[in-house]
């Protein structure tokens, strides 16, 4: 990529439009002008700063419905600005900022908050998870109506990290979000079989003499939960799948229609329990590392659309909940600046997906999911440029050190990896140029 000029308008040449077809792409006053000759012979083209874009590939901006931003309360572990920095860096153009921060995000106060904060940092669209019960303490449900109406517009509720267990405050939940077309996120965990679970149970757990987290904890869960879903008539959004059997039940409810959409993360795709084995606490993850036959399930299930989406559930710890005891240790990965990497690895190159494809499950989907207008759109004249910059050839070898994030708790440290953003553009401005951070665009100081 060489820029040569430095305007507000942008023209990129030669770029390969989801691995598709060629073209140049003219940026101009946050959208895309135009697609195609009509880039070049444009008058705008003239004074447009240039990317040579040979050998890249355009996609459209990643949207990932299922972040951890920490702030407010857990600064120490991640910021907004930190956060979404890493994010811009990994692709992205929109997150879902997750629930469990420190005043929880229940009230339409703090989800405009979260909102604001992202405003104000300028470097991708932060869209709030509010939760669906006060305080995530599964009594009763928050302000759904307040937060749905507030600023912010939230549409995704979720009290991910813990479950939404009992079934009648489900049942309302998903009651009450039909009014304004939300949608309950669940972390499905059966929280009297995981009682101090530790790990997936399985072979490896009991020759570890580890407590097991048995699949069909996550199983039971999404079972009774598509089943109220076609009750009510609502949406429900399934997070982190991690089993076989549970890809079995999503893929029973779609085929009778009901309103069910589901995620994986990049790491549930890759990696195994037996990885445990080393007791790293940076592979203690909620819900845990799976089998090889889970993770060959998960990709299959991406590749067929049972699975509709990558969640990243960038989880960003601070280094001393990490670099203790097994035991001890909190659960989580960072994900954002590699998700776009670990995809590409597990389902590109092994010849499952389609970049088209990984358009479809990063940006498209889950923007529709979470009712998000002006993200996930086609890469065409008209649209808001809202868009990322892929040198698919690119190798590079993973070191937490060198992240955005404040989180070290990467479990690809040290892993080579295919692929390398180049160029995100959020609203037509390049927060990433050259692989690197650009500069923000800051939305009327969070007003």
């Amino acid at each position: 990529m060489n820029p040569t000029h430095a305007t507000g308008d942008y023209l990129i040449r030669g770029a390969s439009l989801l691995a598709e077809t060629t073209a140049d792409l003219l940026v101009s006053d946050g959208r895309i002008a135009a697609v195609g000759p009509a880039a070049a012979t444009d008058a705008r083209a003239a004074s447009a700063t240039v990317i040579e874009a040979a050998g890249l590939v355009a996609l459209p901006g990643m949207v990932d419905l299922h972040t951890h931003l920490r702030e407010p309360g857990r600064e120490d572990a991640e910021t907004v600005e930190t956060g979404t920095r890493a994010a811009a860096l990994g692709g992205f153009t929109a997150v879902h900022a997750m629930a469990n921060s420190n005043p929880v995000a229940d009230t339409a106060g703090v989800v405009e908050q979260v909102w604001s904060l992202g405003r104000r940092s300028g470097w991708v669209d932060v869209r709030p998870v509010g939760a669906v019960t006060v305080g995530l303490g599964g009594e009763r449900l928050s302000e759904l109506g307040a937060m749905a109406d507030s600023r912010a517009r939230v549409r995704v509720f979720s009290d991910d990290g813990i479950c939404v267990s009992d079934p009648v405050l489900m049942r309302r939940a998903l009651e009450y979000v039909k009014a304004f077309d939300g949608v309950i996120a669940q972390h499905a965990q059966e929280p009297r079989l995981t009682e101090g679970a530790q790990m997936n149970e399985g072979e490896v757990s009991a020759v570890l003499g580890l407590a097991g987290w048995p699949a069909v904890a996550e199983e039971s869960i999404i079972a009774r939960d598509v089943l109220l879903a076609q009750h009510v008539g609502s949406r429900l959004h399934v997070c982190h799948v991690s089993t076989k059997g549970s890809v079995e039940i999503i893929r029973w409810a779609k085929e009778r229609g009901i309103q069910v959409t589901a995620e994986v993360t990049p790491h549930h795709l890759l990696l195994t329990d037996e990885l445990v084995r080393s007791y790293d606490p940076v592979y203690k993850v909620n819900p845990p590392l799976r089998r090889e036959e889970d993770v060959m399930a998960l990709r299959a299930a991406l590749a067929d659309g049972t699975i509709d989406v990558i969640g990243t559930d960038h989880a960003p710890h601070p280094s001393e909940s990490k670099e203790c005891e097994w035991a001890q240790a909190a659960m989580g990965m960072t994900g954002l600046e590699t998700a776009l990497s670990v995809v590409q690895h597990a389902m590109i190159e092994t010849g499952m997906i389609t970049w088209a494809d990984f358009a479809r499950i990063t940006s498209t989907v889950p923007a529709a999911i979470g009712r998000l207008g002006d993200q996930g759109r086609p890469l065409a004249a008209g649209e808001p440029a809202n868009l990322v910059l892929v040198d698919p050839a690119a190798r590079w070898t993973v070191d937490p050190a060198k992240m955005a994030t404040k989180g070290r708790n990467s479990p690809f440290r040290g892993l080579e990896l295919p692929g390398a953003v180049v160029a995100t553009f959020f609203r037509g401005h390049p927060t990433v140029l050259g692989g690197a951070l650009n500069t923000p665009l800051p939305l009327d100081g969070g007003a």
